[in-house]
């Protein structure tokens, strides 16, 4: 039986007619893409324009985007009606900027691979790949699990404790 226009949607409806399950619908929510109401027994209820912004979301990850910046997007526009043509027109617009960066970001990446497939390396001080930007500097030498095991328990990797007991220190406090 097809809703009133005005009516309020269940989860489940609006999971179904969006293409999506209701757990990420929920996370959509807890992440404030989304707005529902709560009826007298706390079950959440939706808007009719919710789907539309549900579209929205689709589209920007469809193009790459992130739930961060499709909300700002999103919080660009009136919560009282759902996004029209004219909204569009203005979020898309700024999204072409965003997904051309993004190229441009793909296409450096791309041409870097061949360096990186030739020598193989894979070196933290020189692989754009695996440490763009030499990020792992600003750690300082060394294995970075071990320097996070001294700093967690006072150990010292090197006199007495195996490497497997400092392995398994580090990813504990990751």
């Amino acid at each position: 039986m097809p809703s009133a226009p005005d009516s309020l949607l269940s989860v489940g409806e609006v999971a179904s007619r969006a293409g999506i399950t209701v757990p990420a619908l929920r996370y959509y929510e807890d992440r404030g893409l989304v707005q529902s109401q709560r009826t007298s027994g706390n079950q959440r209820r939706y808007k009719r324009t919710t789907l539309r912004r549900l579209a929205v979301v689709a589209a920007g990850q469809r193009v790459g985007l992130s739930l961060e910046q499709i909300k700002a997007a999103l919080d660009g526009l009136p919560a009282d009606r759902a996004p029209n043509q004219a909204d569009w027109t203005a979020i898309s617009r700024d999204w072409a900027g965003l997904v051309a960066e993004r190229i441009r970001e793909l296409e450096v990446l791309g041409e870097s691979l061949d360096s990186c497939i030739g020598c193989g390396c894979l070196s933290l001080g020189r692989c754009s790949l695996v440490n763009a930007g030499d990020e792992a500097a600003a750690e300082g030498t060394g294995s970075r699990w071990a320097r996070r095991a001294r700093r967690a328990g006072g150990a010292d990797p090197g006199a007495g404790v195996g490497a497997h007991e400092v392995q398994l220190q580090g990813p504990a406090e990751v």
